[in-house]
């Protein structure tokens, strides 16, 4: 397993001492991924000291600016999302993916947002972005599904995560207009993607997978 992050070095690497007491083989690797060479860094690491996965979890996303009406948004908002979603999305795919076709199998799993679909006031440079994310990988899923690589989104609610949990916050709001009264967490959101990632999910693809209690619902 390769493990990236951008600044928290000590969580990539307990996480790594994790895994490998699992018996698995793990790295963590520093790198932006907003960059074509921060990516190819991570790529040559992987290959050096592993092996180019099978498995791509695209997860990463600028850290949340404030959110503002359209009218007064920073056009650096907009740029900062379209680079860590779009942009991401598309040179992760381009370095990484067509080793998956080669070896006739792969996943790709985009981790997306429920605000893609509520589309809320004073969310658009974030919503553009994940939207953004959400067009390349359906693009993408019509384009490597004959090679057998899927290509799946999970789109988690509020999540529950560490920084949650130390540093609680009133979210009784958030949870009062979430169907099952509460808010997912991390755990949670990772079985989903690793029922992605398995054999299980076989003839899923193309698929965007809300994990979020019921706070949005697709439609047909």
């Amino acid at each position: 397993m390769v493990l990236h992050y951008f600044r928290n070095e000590r969580g990539a690497e307990t996480l790594v001492g994790e895994m490998q007491k699992l018996g698995r083989r793990a790295l963590a690797v520093q790198g932006d991924i907003g960059t074509k060479a921060g990516i190819q860094s991570i790529a040559r690491a992987a290959n050096e000291k592993l092996n180019m996965p099978d498995i791509i979890v695209i997860n990463a996303v600028n850290q949340i600016h404030p959110w503002a009406y359209v009218t007064d948004a920073s056009l650096e908002d907009y740029e900062s999302q379209f680079r860590t979603c779009v942009m991401q999305t598309v040179l992760l795919a381009q370095t990484f993916v067509p080793t998956l076709q080669e070896r006739k199998w792969g996943r790709v799993i985009g981790i997306n947002s429920e605000c893609t679909m509520q589309m809320l006031e004073t969310q658009s440079a974030y919503v553009a972005g994940k939207r953004g994310m959400d067009g390349v990988l359906r693009v993408l899923a019509r384009e490597v599904g004959r090679h057998g690589v899927t290509v799946n989104q999970v789109a988690p609610g509020w999540t529950l995560s560490q920084k949650d949990r130390e540093n609680p916050v009133d979210d009784s709001s958030y949870c009062n207009s979430v169907p099952l009264g509460r808010r997912g967490t991390d755990q949670e959101v990772a079985n989903v993607v690793a029922f992605l990632a398995s054999d299980l999910s076989s003839f899923v693809h193309g698929a965007f997978v809300p994990v979020c209690g019921g706070n949005v619902m697709p439609a047909v």
